[in-house]
């Protein structure tokens, strides 16, 4: 696949750089142009980004960071088995359990959620960041709503860092997926207050907690450019209606300015 001019491959992370230095020095360049048009395309165009991945994998994938960006394009287009087994291979090259809550959540799209509740008890965890460990109850409470415990995924989301009054990365995504829990479990009241909660922390976007806070206080969105398109089309027709003829010879005549005797 062809990739753009202005990718040199620099704009790599330094560790994965350093990874990449065990290939031949062209060998490493293609991988790593390869692995940034991964890392742009994740988002906005998840098929292409496994595309790019699939490449870079067939180039080098005895490197670690091949093989997680192969699992991370994997999974952003549902392919979890695939994700997973990426994962994997990542995490026996490594040693490093950041992996362990994404690699979780393969589980529960593979429809294991049990595996994935085993995995949030695993002794990895204790090993994860404060953000990883977030993530893994994130996913901890997900498969328990998988398994229709909504009682369960909503005390296993209550926590300190659910009551802490900072915001961190993490703190719109657990809010949201806290109001989101209760609003599954009948609890309406207390599911706008987290949706706001969610609101003030959501500074950059990442959730739609406006848009649900919205939809429980009966909040509904016009389209405005419809409405204006409805009346200019209702003013055409009253137009035509006047101007004997109508079409452009009767625009141009309507547009005629009048003459004094």
């Amino acid at each position: 696949m062809p990739i753009p001019e202005d990718v040199t491959g620099d704009e790599i992370d330094k560790d994965v750089r350093q990874e990449l230095q065990s290939l031949p020095k062209t060998l490493a360049e293609d991988v790593a142009r390869n692995l940034v048009m991964v890392a742009r395309l994740l988002d906005e165009d998840p098929e292409g980004a496994y595309a790019y991945s699939r490449i870079a994998l067939r180039l080098a994938s005895r490197v670690a960071a091949v093989r997680e960006a192969a699992g991370f394009a994997a999974y952003a287009n549902q392919k979890y088995g695939e994700a997973l087994a990426e994962f994997r291979a990542a995490k026996r090259m490594t040693g490093n359990t950041d992996l362990w809550p994404v690699m979780a959540d393969c589980e529960r799209g593979l429809g294991r959620p049990e595996k994935a509740l085993d995995m949030a008890g695993a002794p990895e965890v204790h090993k994860l960041d404060k953000a990883g460990q977030v993530e893994m109850r994130l996913v901890a409470a997900g498969a328990r709503r998988d398994m229709g415990q909504l009682d369960a995924a909503i005390v296993t989301l209550q926590s300190p860092e659910l009551a802490a009054s900072s915001v961190q990365p993490w703190t719109a995504r657990l809010r949201y997926a806290y109001a989101d829990a209760l609003l599954a479990a009948g609890r309406e009241d207390e599911a706008r207050e987290w949706f706001a909660k969610a609101v003030e922390a959501d500074r950059d976007g990442s959730t739609d907690a406006s848009d649900r806070l919205a939809e429980l206080d009966g909040v509904e969105f016009l389209d405005v450019l419809s409405d204006d398109d409805d009346d200019e089309d209702e003013d055409e027709d009253e137009n035509t209606d006047e101007v004997p003829g109508g079409g452009a010879d009767g625009d141009a005549a309507a547009d005629e300015p009048e003459h004094k005797d």
